[in-house]
């Protein structure tokens, strides 16, 4: 078995890789979940993150150049986390309405966690 060898660290995330297994078991360093709602987003730093490999689909750089051309406005954590939590109710009462509409005509919706089979 080959033994785990960090990459080196550069200014961004990538710490390594587990090379013991076949899967891309992934270490990030400084990690950011960014939440976006509407042309707005919000930075939430996460710090360290160790990916399973069987969870990772795709994996690339950011253009850091692109980055800055975007329209989006960055805002406070606060802020773009009210914003998705009135986005989130927004959804849900749409949803209860449908649902609402569908039961006066004699229909139903299956709910998502009666779909799986796992």
């Amino acid at each position: 078995m080959g033994q785990s060898r960090p990459c080196p660290v550069a200014p961004g995330t990538f710490l390594g890789r587990d090379s013991r297994c076949d899967l891309a078991n992934l270490v990030l360093h400084q990690t950011v979940e960014r939440i976006h709602v509407g042309k707005k987003y919000g930075d939430i730093p996460r710090g360290i993150f160790v990916v399973r490999g069987e969870n990772v689909v795709l994996l690339g750089e950011i253009d850091l150049e692109k980055e800055s051309d975007t329209p989006l406005q960055q805002v406070s954590i606060e802020e773009i986390l009210e914003e998705q939590r009135v986005e989130q109710q927004a959804k849900q009462e749409s949803e209860k309405l449908k649902v609402q509409a569908l039961k006066e005509r004699g229909l139903s919706v299956p709910r998502a966690d009666t779909l799986d089979e796992y």
